[in-house]
C-alpha cells in the first residue's frame, strides 16, 4: 500500500479542514487561548535568546580582557537569563502538550462518532479500500495532532528567530548573513532530493507494522482454536512473513536515512566553522572584540537552524506526510461509507409488525435465492426460516438485520429498541455483566436475584451473586461462544423487546436449551424468528417459512391442521 494514490492537493485541503473544524468547534475557544499563550511564550523565548547572545558576547569579552568585575556581573546576568529561559520553555512545553491532548480528544471523539454511526465501520471494512482503520484512529490521530502542533510551533520559532537574529547577524557582517541564507537554501534542496523516497516508505512501514500487530492480535484472540487445530506452525510462518516484509521495507528506510545522514551530518558540522572563517580575519585585524566571534557563531547557528527547518526535521516531516496521507484516506473512506450503497431493497422502521413485501434476494454472483416474499410476522409467535440451501436463510437474516444484501422489495421492521438481533458470531463488549445485560440508558426492571436465577436457568454458571454481576471482564476472551450467546439471550429476556432475530440458534444452543429459550420468550410474549439450517427441528415453532431451491417459498402454520396449510 502506498500513499501516492492520494493527491497532494487533497491531502493539504483535508489538513486545513481538520484544523478549521477544531478551531471552530466547542473547544475552539480553549484551543485559541492556548495557542495565543504559546505564541507569546515563544516570542519570549526568542527575545531571551537574543539577550543571551549579547550577554554571552560580553561574558566572553570579559574573559578575554581579564576584567574580573565585569566577568562576575555578566555571569550573574547569564545565570538569570538562563533561569528565565528555562521557566518560559517549560511552561511553553506544558501548554503545547495540553493543546495537543485537547486536539487529539476532539479528533478522536469525532472520528469514533463518525466511524461507529449508521454502520459506517462495517461498510469501511467490507469495502476493502482501507487497511487497519483501528491504527489510524488510535495512533495516527495522536501522531497527527502532536506532530502538527510541534511543526507549527517550530515554524513559529523559526520565523521569530529569523526576525530577531537577522538584525544581529547583519550588524556583525552582511556577508555572514548572506552566507547563512545561501547555505540554508542549499541544504534544504539537497535534503529534499536525497530524502524524498522516505514519504512513501514511511507510509508503507506504518501499514506493515499494523499488519504484523493485527496478526499477533488474531493469534491471541483465537489461541484455543489454533491450539486444538495444531495451526501453530502455519500462523508462525504467516507472522514471520509479515515481519520479513516489515523488515525489508525498514531496510530501505535505513538506506535512505544513511544517504541523508551523510549530507546532514556534514552540513551541521560546517555550521560551526563557516562563521569563524568569515569573522576571524576581522578579529585578527583588531576590528572586532573576541566576544563577537562567539556571538556570530551562535547567531549564525541560530539563523541557519531557522532557515534549515527542512534539513533538521526532514525525517519527522516525511513521517508526518505519511500520517496526514493515512488520515486523509481514513476520512475519505469514512465519508464514502457513511451512505449505504444504492439498492432497490428498502428497509423501513415502523410501529407495526415485522413484514416482508415482494422481497427478492440474490447471491453475490447474481443467482436468485428468494423470490417475491410477502409475509407478516405476527406478534407473540415463534417462527423458523429454513431453505433447501442454507444461503437463503443467511441472506434473509442479513437483509432483515440491515446488512447490505443484493435484492429488491421492502422490509418493515420495528424500531431498534423493540428489535434485538443475535448473530451466529456474537461479540460481547468488555465491562461488567450488568452493563451487558442492562445497557446504559435502560432501566433495570429485574432484581439481582432474578437476573442470577435467569442466567442459571440458561446454564450460565459464571455469576452466583450480585458482586459477580459488577466484575469487569473481557468477556469475549473469557467466555466460550456458546456462553456469550447465552448472555446475549439473557439480555433479550430482561429487556423484553417485541422481536428477536436468531441466526442458527439450533447449532449454537442445541435442541434442549433452544426449546427452553423459546419457552422463556413465549412467557414474555417476545416474537422470535430463527433463521436456521435446513436440518433444524421444527417442532418448537408456531410457523415455518420454507424456502425452496427455485426461489419460491411456503408459509406453514403449525398451529392448525395440515389441511389448512397454504402454499404461496
Amino acid at each position: 500500500m502506498s500513499q501516492q494514490h492520494i493527491p497532494l492537493k487533497l491531502t493539504a485541503t483535508r489538513f486545513v479542514r481538520a484544523v478549521k473544524i477544531f478551531t471552530t468547534s466547542e473547544v475552539g475557544g480553549r484551543a485559541k487561548l492556548l495557542l495565543f499563550a504559546l505564541v507569546a511564550l515563544f516570542g519570549g523565548i526568542s527575545v531571551l535568546n537574543v539577550v543571551n547572545s549579547f550577554v554571552g558576547r560580553h561574558f566572553m569579552t570579559a574573559i578575554a580582557e581579564k576584567q574580573t568585575a565585569e566577568f562576575i556581573r555578566q555571569a550573574m546576568l547569564y545565570t538569570g537569563a538562563f533561569a528565565a529561559s528555562t521557566i518560559v520553555s517549560v511552561i511553553a512545553t506544558f501548554a503545547e502538550e495540553r493543546l495537543a491532548l485537547l486536539w487529539r480528544e476532539f479528533l478522536t471523539r469525532r472520528a469514533v462518532g463518525l466511524y461507529m454511526t449508521g454502520g459506517t465501520f462495517y461498510r469501511v471494512v467490507q469495502g476493502g479500500k482501507l487497511s487497519h482503520p483501528d491504527q489510524r484512529i488510535s495512533e495516527d490521530i495522536s501522531a497527527f495532532t502532536i506532530t502538527t502542533l510541534s511543526f507549527v510551533l517550530m515554524l513559529l520559532n523559526s520565523v521569530l528567530t529569523i526576525l530577531t537574529f537577522s538584525g544581529v547577524l547583519w550588524l556583525i557582517s552582511p556577508l555572514l548573513f548572506a552566507a547563512a541564507v545561501v547555505y540554508a537554501a542549499f541544504g534544504s534542496y539537497m535534503t529534499i532530493m536525497l530524502g524524498k523516497p522516505l514519504i512513501s516508505l514511511n507510509y508503507d512501514q506504518l501499514d506493515s507494522e499494523a499488519a504484523f500487530r493485527s496478526g499477533l492480535i488474531r493469534v491471541r484472540e483465537n489461541a484455543e482454536s489454533i491450539m486444538i487445530e495444531g495451526g501453530e506452525e502455519r500462523h508462525a510462518n504467516l507472522l514471520l512473513r509479515r515481519f520479513d516484509e516489515l523488515a525489508a521495507n525498514f531496510k530501505r528506510i535505513i538506506v535512505v536515512n544513511r544517504n541523508v545522514g551523510f549530507f546532514t551530518t556534514g552540513y551541521n558540522w560546517m555550521i560551526q566553522i563557516i562563521p569563524v572563517v568569515i569573522i576571524a580575519p576581522a578579529f585578527m585585524r583588531g576590528d572586532m572584540e573576541f566576544g563577537v566571534i562567539t556571538q556570530s557563531a551562535a547567531a549564525f547557528a541560530m539563523l541557519v537552524g531557522a532557515f534549515s527547518f527542512i534539513v533538521r526535521q526532514f525525517k519527522s516531516i516525511s513521517n508526518f506526510a505519511a500520517v496526514v496521507a493515512r488520515i486523509s484516506s481514513l476520512l475519505e473512506a469514512v465519508e464514502d461509507a457513511r451512505e449505504p450503497a444504492k439498492t432497490n431493497l428498502e428497509i423501513v422502521e415502523t410501529d407495526r409488525n415485522l413484514a416482508y413485501d415482494r422481497l427478492t434476494l440474490k447471491s453475490p454472483i447474481g443467482e436468485t435465492l428468494l423470490k417475491e416474499l410477502s409475509a407478516t410476522i405476527p406478534a407473540d409467535v415463534r417462527i423458523v426460516v429454513q431453505g433447501d440451501d442454507d444461503a437463503v436463510a443467511a441472506a434473509l437474516f442479513r437483509a432483515t438485520a440491515g446488512i447490505g444484501t443484493s435484492g429488491e422489495g421492502r422490509i418493515e421492521r420495528p424500531p431498534r429498541d423493540q428489535l434485538r438481533i443475535i448473530a451466529q458470531r456474537t461479540c460481547l463488549a468488555p465491562g461488567s455483566l450488568r452493563q451487558i445485560l442492562v445497557p446504559s440508558g435502560q432501566i433495570q426492571t429485574a432484581s439481582n436475584e432474578e437476573i442470577i436465577s435467569l442466567l442459571k436457568q440458561l446454564g450460565f454458571a459464571q455469576a452466583s451473586n450480585a458482586d459477580d454481576l459488577d466484575k469487569e471482564q473481557d468477556w469475549s476472551s473469557l467466555l466460550s461462544p456458546r456462553e456469550q450467546h447465552i448472555v446475549a439471550v439473557a439480555g433479550v429476556l430482561i429487556a423484553t423487546p417485541s422481536y428477536v432475530l436468531l441466526e442458527n440458534a439450533d447449532t449454537i444452543f442445541g435442541h434442549g436449551l433452544l426449546r427452553e429459550i423459546l419457552r422463556l420468550l413465549a412467557e414474555r410474549r417476545i416474537t422470535c424468528v430463527n433463521f436456521a439450517e435446513a436440518n433444524a427441528s421444527r417442532k418448537a415453532y408456531d410457523a415455518v417459512i420454507e424456502c425452496h431451491a427455485d426461489g419460491s417459498w411456503t408459509w406453514i402454520d403449525q398451529r392448525v391442521r395440515p389441511d389448512d396449510q397454504s402454499a404461496l
